[in-house]
């Protein structure tokens, strides 16, 4: 927090810094989001920033910074929201404290841990994309020379998001939940998409998989070849785990070497077994890139609805679990390998 009405010298400066970085970033949508999130809550000393795109009804998380990593992919409903109500009068609210203020949903503030936050909208052209939302767990934290930043910061980064799609919203939405490299689910989408299948599983009373998977040779690769070949062989990995899952199954990059698929309504209890064997099958064959024969393997774990967890945190928690435990017990059978070898 600047702590005076005007900004310092020290904000300005680095809301110009902000600007060239932004601008260097060029079209990597989801790159500019994270430098905005980042740096937002760096300039104003906020506890936290948050990026929300705008789709049809709802209000979306694409970038966090700071301490509500978990609303990533959280879906906001436009109406009775400070969001919402940013978006429709185009204009900068704050709320100084969220404990008593009608416009907000206080449980959702106090999910949270906020007690005051600023609302920016992100408009080019007239065409509202989304807000810029920082907040603070102390009661009116900002004062107007903050207010005033993020007012200067807005229209550079709603055009920077807004040409980076190169298209206007529909594309800067598909851009922002698509990981580039492998036109895969990127992790928010996924972690939208995994709250929206554990609701309808809850209504519906059916089983449902989470699946992390880690490739295990892929740091290897990029030390041996480069991570032009490094990004070869995420690409083609990619393309193999898609042969095993149905049209209704949702599949995602969470991260750098890691992918999750959801298999929905598990009807049939044995189907993650016969997916997990399809996904080591895919796995054999070598993948030959320039004359190179690269090796393709990865760690499973899985997670089934509602027999191993029952909430988003303790499902991805489970799965990540049982991942590791995965990859300890290669790692442990190779060197037991090379004993009995010796």
């Amino acid at each position: 927090m600047s702590g005076q009405g005007q900004p310092t010298v020290e904000q300005l400066l680095l809301v110009i810094k902000t600007q060239t970085a932004i601008a260097k970033l060029g079209l990597d949508l989801n790159a500019v989001m994270m430098m905005v999130t980042q740096q937002a809550q760096t300039i104003i000393g906020a506890d936290g920033a948050i990026i929300e795109l705008l789709e049809a009804d709802e209000m979306v998380v694409h970038s966090v910074a700071g301490s509500a990593s978990n609303l990533l992919g959280h879906r906001i409903k436009i109406k009775n929201s400070l969001s919402g109500l940013c978006i429709e009068k185009k204009e900068i609210l704050y709320s100084s404290d969220t404990e008593d203020d009608a416009r907000v949903d206080r449980e959702a503030c106090r999910y949270v841990g906020l007690r005051s936050m600023a609302v920016v909208p992100l408009i080019h052209c007239d065409e509202p994309m989304g807000v810029l939302k920082i907040y603070s767990k102390r009661v009116e934290a900002y004062q107007s020379g903050d207010l005033q930043l993020l007012e200067l910061m807005s229209e550079l980064i709603a055009a920077a998001m807004y040409h980076a799609t190169r298209f206007g919203t529909q594309e800067l939405y598909r851009m922002a939940t698509q990981d580039v490299l492998t036109e895969l689910s990127n992790r928010s989408q996924f972690l939208d998409r995994f709250r929206q299948c554990l609701a309808k599983a809850q209504s519906d009373q059916h089983s449902f998989a989470l699946f992390i998977i880690d490739m295990d040779e892929l740091k290897p690769i990029n030390d041996q070849y480069g991570h032009r070949v490094g990004d070869a062989v995420l690409k083609e990995f990619a393309k193999r785990l898609k042969l095993v899952i149905r049209s209704q199954d949702h599949i995602a990059r969470i991260g750098g070497d890691e992918f999750a698929i959801i298999l929905t309504q598990l009807k049939n209890p044995d189907l993650s077994t016969q997916v997990l064997k399809r996904i080591e099958q895919i796995c054999k064959p070598k993948f030959i890139f320039e004359d190179k024969n690269l090796n393709i393997r990865c760690s499973t774990g899985i997670a089934i609805y509602p027999t191993d967890a029952r909430s988003v945190e303790e499902l991805l928690e489970f799965a990540d679990q049982q991942m590791y435990l995965s990859k300890r017990l290669k790692k442990q059978d190779k060197i037991s390998n090379k004993l009995n070898f010796l």
